[in-house]
């Protein structure tokens, strides 16, 4: 069994051979140092169970010492015993403010202080006990913390993998539409983000924004994949698209849902009021459904449709800056452009399927 330690401090080196004459035959493992300055040196060095702490001592006094050992994290729980022939209240008040706790008087009664040492050292167990348990309470708890947020990531993973799910079932009859949700989510995350919207309503929007045309299920497949130009009746209806998938998420408690349903209604609303369903403008359409307009339109300018081929990414673009303060959001427009590299990176990142296989057989070609 390891011997508890006892740090002896006085300046006077009788006063520290009677200490260690009674202490050692108790079993304990006695260190003696004759300053106030040794004193803090050796308590750091080998975190003693008690200090037997002299108080008039040249240089740094027993005060000094007690002041400072239990000002520091390292040794503010090791119990200090003030040895002293002070005998005034004062002074005992004094030691005791400074953080000393408890007392023997001298000359040292070899009973009185083994009772002393022996019941501080009970404290300090004790101590040393709780400290223990809290850290490992701690760390549990810091554990606990772990599990429980790469579980909810992972649920919040599983949550967006089966919106892009959902969304692309909406409109399953376009073979590159997953690829286009996930893009488009990406893109208006990212314009978000670059507009200082807050990592909430960020995340939000990302997980909002598939959902953007989730009303074409109800869409007529004649009108759907029309690979040529709409007529205006078909347009009509066509348009409808925003008006369907915000009734097919209406009433939502969740967060998400509920902007869903605004990015549906709105997404085809245009800042000069020509859009639809409801012909809003400016910052009466809501920034959420701005935001994922452009990141739309973009995606639908640079992707192959049933009604066109891709545009260049030269093209695109320009199209989107002459559509600054007509179609989209000026302030949406210039945060597009700010992140243009992250834009392509996205692009590359979620290809369509045939440019996803058209790159392998280049690739095995080689």
């Amino acid at each position: 069994m390891k011997k508890p330690k006892i740090l002896a401090v006085d300046d006077e080196d009788r006063n520290l051979r009677l200490l260690q004459a009674i202490l050692l035959p108790l079993g304990y493992d006695v260190t003696l140092v004759h300053d106030g300055e040794e004193a803090l040196e050796k308590a750091k060095e080998t975190s003693p169970d008690v200090i037997l702490l002299d108080i008039m001592m040249p240089g740094t006094d027993g005060f000094e010492v007690v002041r400072v050992l239990k000002s520091e994290e390292a040794t503010r729980s090791i119990p200090v015993v003030m040895v002293t022939a002070l005998r005034e209240v004062d002074d005992r008040v004094k030691a005791l403010e400074a953080g000393a706790d408890d007392f023997i008087s001298k000359p040292v009664e070899k009973t009185e202080l083994r009772a002393r040492v022996q019941s501080l050292l009970k404290v300090k167990a004790y101590n040393d006990h709780m400290r223990e348990y809290q850290k490992e309470l701690e760390a549990e708890v810091t554990k606990r913390t772990e599990q429980l947020r790469q579980a909810f990531e992972r649920i919040k993973s599983a949550s967006l993998d089966t919106i892009y799910r959902l969304s692309t079932a909406a409109e399953y009859k376009d073979e590159d539409t997953g690829a286009h949700i996930k893009r488009m989510s990406n893109y208006s995350a990212a314009v978000a983000r670059k507009m200082g919207l807050d990592e909430t309503t960020v995340e939000t929007i990302l997980y909002a924004s598939p959902m953007h045309d989730i009303g074409k299920i109800g869409i007529p497949d004649h009108i759907l994949l029309k690979p040529g130009k709409l007529s205006s009746d078909e347009w009509e209806i066509m348009k409808q698209h925003t008006v369907i998938g915000g009734r097919i998420l209406e009433g939502s408690d969740a967060e998400f849902i509920r902007l869903g349903e605004v990015i549906a209604l709105t997404h085809h609303e245009k800042w000069d009021g020509s859009g639809y369903p409801l012909g809003l403008s400016g910052e009466k359409i809501p920034i959420d459904g701005r935001i994922t307009a452009i990141a739309d339109v973009f995606d639908a300018l640079t992707s192959k449709r049933p009604y066109k081929e891709p545009f260049s990414i030269e093209k695109s673009f320009a199209i989107i800056k002459d559509e600054r303060g007509r179609h989209f959001d000026p302030d949406v427009v210039d945060a597009f452009f700010a992140i243009k590299d992250e834009i392509l990176s996205i692009r590359h990142r979620f290809k369509d399927r045939h440019e996803s296989k058209f790159l392998q057989m280049i690739g095995s070609a080689d």
